[in-house]
């Protein structure tokens, strides 16, 4: 696999990782414990591959398009947690992003799945 495939994806599992601990305990001021680090990890583990492997399989619209989902999905994270402050804003906010991820993940394929196929009518 390409060197520079990897650290992009590395780079995007851990920044994905950092601004969800950022956003639940700095934003929202909660207390984390193992099990949250553990999910988040798992969380930044399944967009950074998800990211390696649509480039790896030089899917470029798609691996934009999730990309642009993913930080959708933290925009809206972040002003769930700043704006509803009723007790509901730290749910929506976490299901949001994963929400708007999915969503991301399957319009990128669907996308991509779109261009290849008029490419090769052509």
């Amino acid at each position: 696999m390409d060197n520079k495939l990897w650290k992009i994806g590395f780079f995007t599992g851990l920044t994905s990782f950092v601004l969800l601990i950022l956003g639940v305990r700095t934003v929202l001021g909660q207390e984390l414990e193992w099990r949250n680090y553990l999910a988040f990890a798992i969380f930044g583990l399944i967009v950074g591959v998800f990211s390696t492997l649509l480039l790896f399989y030089k899917l470029n619209i798609a691996f934009r398009i999730f990309i642009i989902a993913v930080a959708i999905g933290f925009v809206e994270l972040f002003r769930n947690f700043l704006m509803n402050k009723d007790g509901f804003g730290d749910l929506a906010g976490i299901l949001s992003l994963f929400i708007i991820t999915s969503f991301g993940l399957g319009i990128a394929f669907m996308v991509q799945a779109v261009v290849i196929l008029t490419r090769k009518n052509k």
